[in-house]
């Protein structure tokens, strides 16, 4: 049987990529919606100019009986005293992520239902497929039972967001979270960034153009990622000329051969045993300073200045 999207009133506390898209497919989807949102602020006047009721976090959460958890991972714990402590009658907290959940320390409200409907993309993708009348699947675990039906709200709540439409796993906190930030460090940001900049910088210092070297190893990225999207492994390398399939099979593990697999290794570690979460954290109460410094660095690289000529941006 089929879930239903959730009854009752509804709060999205926090208004980014995820909180939008969500919000407008629940509200699509006949929910009663209301936006949790600090007053006056960027995302208070973009609800506003969508038709939203917007109220400041405790009060929408007051007056709701699902609340979504959407703030940005590290201002959950500093917003949690006020969230919890307007949940202290039987409601559903849902959480996209559960770094908090498994790193945060967050103590949840004993009558509350505390789940994990995780959309498996971006905000963008997940309001499209929406209007496009599919979805995106997504990541369902339970944090805390305490009705003795938090998975069959957990699958409302996927209904009412559209994932429903697609399909939805079952899984554990733990497994969530770590193998999504295991994915975006070691493929789809830090091992995928690291890779072009590299394959960039070794071009360009054997005295190859800039820009060809951009548009070899960046730009062309797009189109063979679509095509594993679409195809998976296999059906992308019978996707390409004898010529790259030699070169993948071939070249492909020297360049993720075994110093490369122990570094993943290392790093799932870091992830199980908490010591990225800790490390993050630090940066957080630090200031983000030695963050701030490593993207400033970033954006001064001469790939960026090679993407703007390669294609025929100004500034």
């Amino acid at each position: 049987m089929t879930a239903s999207p959730p009854r009752g009133r509804v709060a999205i506390l926090g208004f980014g990529n995820q909180g939008e898209a969500q919000a407008l497919n629940l509200r699509d989807s006949g929910c009663d919606v209301i936006v949790g949102a600090r007053p006056g602020g960027p995302s208070d006047g973009r609800a506003r100019a969508q038709g939203f009721d917007v109220q400041d976090l405790g009060d929408a959460a007051r007056a709701a009986d699902v609340i979504a958890v959407l703030l940005p991972d590290e201002e959950v714990p500093g917003r949690w005293a006020e969230i919890a402590g307007a949940c202290s009658r039987p409601v559903t907290v849902v959480f996209a992520h559960g770094f908090n959940l498994l790193y945060g320390g967050l103590a949840l409200p004993a009558a509350a239902d505390v789940v994990l409907v995780s959309p498996t993309g971006p905000g963008r993708m997940l309001r499209e497929r929406y209007v496009a009348g599919s979805g995106l699947p997504a990541y369902l675990a339970v944090a805390q039972d305490a009705s003795g039906s938090a998975w069959a709200r957990a699958e409302s709540y996927a209904a009412g967001i559209g994932s429903a439409r697609a399909r939805l796993w079952r899984t554990t906190v733990a497994e969530e979270t770590e193998v999504d930030l295991f994915g975006e460090q070691v493929v789809l940001c830090g091992g995928m960034n690291a890779l072009v900049t590299a394959a960039f910088e070794t071009l360009t210092a054997r005295g190859y153009s800039p820009e060809i070297a951009y548009l070899e190893c960046v730009h062309q990225l797009k189109y063979l990622a679509d095509l594993l999207h679409e195809r998976g492994v296999a059906g992308m390398r019978r996707g390409i000329s004898g010529t790259a399939l030699f070169g993948d099979l071939t070249r492909g593990p020297r360049v993720i051969g075994p110093e490369s697999r122990a570094q993943m290794n290392d790093i799932l570690e870091e992830i199980r045993s908490g010591a990225f979460a800790r490390e993050w954290q630090k940066e957080k109460a630090d200031g983000r300073g030695s963050l701030e410094k490593r993207v400033e660095a970033a954006q001064r690289h001469p790939i960026e200045e090679a993407r703007r000529r390669a294609l025929g941006e100004s500034g």
